[in-house]
């Protein structure tokens, strides 16, 4: 029994960095704004090819600091 669980916990340990490893960041700025199609460059663009989904944040906006 305690066999079945190390294994499982190496299989989810394994499976949880690949999941990591695949993710990428690039920097991209945006070029044109047309409806619903955005038309970006980016660093390092090679990485990418067609059909490719991606996840898109917006950059943040920092909040005002004030004093007391």
């Amino acid at each position: 029994m305690k066999k079945i669980v190390a294994g499982l916990c190496a299989l989810f340990f394994v499976v949880s960095v690949a999941g990591v490893s695949v993710a990428a960041k690039l920097k991209c700025t945006v070029d044109e704004v047309d409806g619903e199609k955005v038309m970006l460059t980016c660093e390092k663009a090679d990485k990418l090819k067609k059909g490719d989904k991606l996840k898109i944040s917006p950059p943040k906006k920092a909040a005002a600091v004030e004093g007391c």
